[in-house]
């Protein structure tokens, strides 16, 4: 902050951030100043004749978007006269230049040398630094949306593995989805901050949710979320259906996004805590990231942030770019007021269906990894820790981990309260455990041997954690747990 007032004084602010309180002798020009919400700021021209040369190299997208915001030299030419400001100009020159606009560093450089100055000029970026040639006259955010995509593609194709190809049975891949739909709606709405039960998520799906009727259904928070992640997940598969047909993914996600979102919220307006016209278009106000110290642009441009981000989708060639890139991305715009996360787990899936990649859940347990991953990537630009969280998940799931189950040595543990046994993963030894809760609840075992109701279910309950296994849902340790409520739908059927 520069003021006549200041006292060269840091404010620390949160997440390592701070103000310094600069001392000058007089207030900038007008000319040099911008007003914008009441702040006085300095003008884009302003900007990049008072900021160093290392600056450009520090924060390259950035540079380069407020350098294509430029129509002409014309501010530029006179704030660098004026101050006799050869050096500058050099610089100026080849960041021009070094973008696309070479008629600008040429005008630049004529201009200095005319009025008798020696410029030299040079190029402030370093190798690598240029993110294709921005569009003069698009909206910063658009420049912005374009290179970040240009930077950071490479780094996910080279860390993510070969796309297997759209499968011959698109049956078998859908049964598949289905299959993971109690796991993915738990994991998703955890991250989320959302405390659901699998019973909560499979009474949802099997329709024994009756906001009309029952008071705790119309009020509950967590059920009304689980709702509307089961209405949305559907419309979300219908449109992995058509992208397995054949469909362009980007144009598929463009045209039904909406309808998503729709769905994911609509139990809310039924309850009556949103109202129809909240769920149409995105989001007219500010939002902020709790434990983040990202902040999502402003709302006026989400409208220009939305159309130029599919656009890169539907032109992307590479599906590993199109499914962590797209993810990324929507969470950057955070087009939403709320619920950006979970549509961006769902458009990351629809992406990855695109190439084959199976279905894909981020892990409860992987959250704090997986914000910072995401922050990482939207402060720092640093796509690698996304990227590497995501294709771990990707692989492992592509490695196709079969659990059998060899040994029959159950038993059951009074100090964790479940039965443990063991499956075997190739050479790994696998412990599983089932929770007496879960065997209570789901196989009524109230009252009884919890061994011999484990060896009477022996068969559901063996395929219920294969199926988890397979998907990678997992303990920290390795192990996998079942929980009360994830086998009901198995017990009630047998």
């Amino acid at each position: 902050m520069n003021s006549p007032k200041g006292t060269n004084n840091k404010v620390e602010l949160l997440f390592g951030t701070s103000l310094y309180d600069l001392k000058v002798p007089e207030m900038p020009a007008a000319g040099n100043l911008a007003m914008r919400d009441g702040l006085r700021l300095f003008s884009p021209a302003a900007s990049l004749v008072g900021v160093g040369e290392t600056f450009f190299a520090r924060n390259p997208v950035e540079s380069q978007v407020v350098l294509a915001s430029l129509a002409d030299a014309s501010d530029l030419l006179r704030l660098l006269l004026d101050g006799g400001n050869s050096t500058k100009a050099g610089y100026l020159a080849g960041a021009f230049r070094r973008i696309g606009r070479a008629e600008l560093a040429e005008e630049i450089v004529r201009a200095m040398k005319r009025a008798g100055y020696d410029v030299r000029e040079s190029d402030p970026f370093e190798a690598g630094q240029t993110f294709g040639r921005p569009r003069p006259g698009a909206a910063p955010i658009v420049g912005r949306l374009e290179m970040m995509w240009d930077a950071t593609r490479d780094t996910v194709i080279k860390n993510f593995p070969k796309a297997p190809g759209l499968p011959k049975d698109s049956g078998a891949y859908l049964r598949k989805v289905d299959e993971i739909y109690l796991s993915d709606a738990y994991h998703s709405l955890s991250i989320e901050g959302y405390s659901v039960t699998p019973e909560v998520i499979e009474r949802v799906r099997q329709g024994n949710w009756n906001p009309d009727n029952n008071e705790a259904d119309r009020k509950s928070r967590d059920a009304l979320a689980a709702r509307g992640y089961w209405q949305a997940f559907k419309v979300v598969k219908e449109s992995v259906s058509k992208v397995l047909a054949g469909k362009n993914p980007g144009a598929r996600a463009r045209a039904e996004h909406k309808e998503w979102y729709g769905e994911l919220f609509q139990p809310c307006v039924t309850a009556g805590l949103l109202r129809a016209g909240d769920l149409a278009g995105y989001r007219s106000n500010a939002v902020y990231l709790r434990t983040s110290r990202y902040a999502p642009p402003r709302w006026e441009a989400v409208r220009d942030a939305m159309p130029a981000f599919f656009d890169l989708l539907e032109k992307e060639t590479d599906p590993s770019a199109r499914a962590a890139l797209g993810h990324w991305l929507f969470g950057y715009i955070h087009p939403y007021p709320d619920g950006n996360g979970r549509m961006a787990r769902f458009l990351m899936n629809v992406m990855l269906a695109s190439g084959g990649y199976p279905w894909t859940v981020i892990r409860m347990r992987d959250r704090n990894a997986y914000l910072a991953a995401l922050d990482r990537a939207s402060i720092d630009m640093d796509i690698k820790p996304f990227t590497t969280l995501i294709a771990q998940r990707v692989r492992w799931v592509l490695e196709k981990h079969e659990l059998k189950f060899p040994e029959q040595e159950e038993k059951f543990d009074f100090d964790h309260e479940g039965v443990f046994f063991f499956g075997q993963d190739g050479d790994s030894r696998v412990r599983c455990a089932i929770s007496r809760e879960a065997l209570d609840d789901d196989f009524r075992g109230h009252d009884r041997d919890k061994v011999e109701v484990f060896r009477e279910n022996r068969a559901a309950i063996e395929q219920g954690v294969r199926q988890k296994y397979a998907a990678g849902d997992t303990e920290t340790d390795g192990s996998v747990l079942i929980h009360s409520g994830e086998l009901k739908p198995r017990a009630a059927r047998k």
